[in-house]
């Protein structure tokens, strides 16, 4: 039997994540260990001008389930984490300075890692070469395909997939092109994990049966424009006071900008509503339990499901509908949660579907319409679901479901929906584009004469 210690690293880059750390190991969901070491990710633009979440106070109550905390920002700096990766000759040398500055020796090493797509996670588990990896996953896209294709060198160590049950019954469709199985982390070590967190809202306002907004700063991903994003908050402002709510409570990003709030007061004002802003960076939990808001309102953010899933809030989404059409491209990660939250939750424009609380799709729908949208997204990690893929569109593609596909997207994986293979060459055909030009110029000088 070996003497070698067992150090186990759980690597996170949010408090929720670890949150769902915590709860996992309360849930005794990970085996023994001789140690347990938390890495600290900060992965925001400028990481040097913000604090990692261990610094806030919410943290001190996760502490004492980790023997340690490590950085990962100090250990690679002056790399970012969201951009650095080991160099394949270097990895080993990583190694071997990693055990020396975590004084790991020649520890047995496991690792728990998020998004291992992609840094810093990825890079992780490239240094550790040789440990067995398990994924957490803490929001939507665990139920979509994994988003880039990962070397078998890293993908065959992942042992199993953990994610919150934040749609009873729908079953993650990340990495079981490795086999790998998914795992529940049981929802009452969530909530009790939570419930530790909720004395770190006790700045929050008291603000009884009101309506909570959420927002997410899209626009930092490039998927609305500033003031796009702002008119889709006004919107939520007016929806929840159309539903009869006077009192609204908003809860910007932490990086959103303050003129936001500045723009969602003046149209309170003008619809007589009581607004009130949180400028506490809380998580959306802390406020669920703290003031247990008439109805939740967002765009497609996880936190919606938790409102729903776990604490049975009422919720709405608005915005899907424009997100869908604008994400790109199709492969695009937030594809995903965006399809889940449209297709699950009461549009904010519905108002009986709203006050009843009516869902779009029941978990059999949504599991076969995903089923085709991951094959759409990823077909080439993803194979085995063609033929699932072909039955959906197939039989399902109406008006109400053709928002998640793209006809050009179809059409280049030969899929039902798409344009028929005799007319494919249409867009490529160098004389037929030559001859709607011509006959486009030709319309026009016809209706300029007409109007002289």
């Amino acid at each position: 039997m070996s003497d070698r210690r067992t150090t186990r690293i759980f690597c996170a880059s949010t408090l929720y994540g670890a949150a769902t750390l915590a709860a996992a190991l309360d849930a005794d969901c990970f085996g023994p260990a001789d140690r347990r070491l938390l890495l600290v990710s900060n992965n925001s633009a400028t990481p040097e001008l913000s604090e990692p979440f261990d610094a806030s106070p919410a943290f001190a109550h996760l502490r004492d389930r980790f023997d340690g905390v490590l950085s990962w920002n100090e250990a690679i700096a002056p790399f970012h984490p969201g951009g650095w990766g080991p160099r394949p000759d270097d990895q080993i040398l990583w190694e071997r300075y990693l055990r020396m500055l975590w004084d790991l020796g020649d520890d047995r090493i496991e690792l728990a890692v998020e998004s291992i797509q992609v840094n810093p996670a990825l890079a992780i588990c490239q240094v550790f070469g040789g440990a067995p990896v398990d994924v957490y996953a803490d929001g939507l896209m665990s139920y979509g395909p994994t988003r880039f294709k990962i070397d078998p060198l890293v993908g065959t160590r992942v042992r199993r997939v953990l994610h919150l049950d934040l749609v009873p019954g729908l079953t993650p469709l990340l990495l079981t092109e490795f086999g790998v199985p998914p795992e529940i982390v049981p929802t009452d070590a969530f909530l009790k994990v939570l419930g530790e967190l909720s004395d770190t809202g006790e700045t929050l306002p008291v603000v009884e049966e009101a309506a909570l907004l959420l927002g997410q700063y899209l626009s930092a991903l490039d998927i609305l424009t500033g003031e796009e994003e702002e008119d889709l908050h006004v919107r939520m402002l007016r929806g929840v006071v159309r539903l009869g709510h006077t009192r609204v409570v908003f809860k910007p990003h932490p990086s959103a900008p303050a003129r936001w709030s500045r723009a969602l007061e003046k149209e309170a004002e003008r619809l007589g509503a009581e607004l009130t802003v949180l400028d506490t960076p809380v998580l959306a939990e802390v406020v669920y339990q703290r003031m247990r808001p008439a109805l939740v309102v967002g765009c497609f953010s996880t936190a919606l499901l938790t409102a729903s899933a776990l604490y049975g809030l009422p919720v709405a989404r608005t915005g899907t509908g424009l997100l869908l059409e604008r994400l790109t491209p199709y492969e695009n990660s937030n594809r995903v949660p965006v399809t889940i939250v449209d297709a699950l939750l009461p549009d904010l424009a519905d108002d009986d579907a709203v006050r009843e609380q009516h869902r779009g799709m029941d978990v059999d729908d949504l599991t076969q319409l995903l089923r085709a949208v991951g094959f759409a997204m990823q077909s080439k990690i993803y194979p085995e679901l063609r033929p699932a893929a072909e039955r959906y569109l197939s039989q399902r593609l109406d008006a109400r479901t053709w928002r998640y596909f793209k006809r050009r997207r179809l059409t280049s994986l030969g899929l039902p929906g798409g344009v028929p293979a005799q007319l494919a060459f249409i867009p490529r055909n160098a004389t037929v584009r030559r001859m709607a030009r011509r006959a486009r110029s030709l319309r026009r000088r016809v209706v300029r004469r007409g109007d002289a």
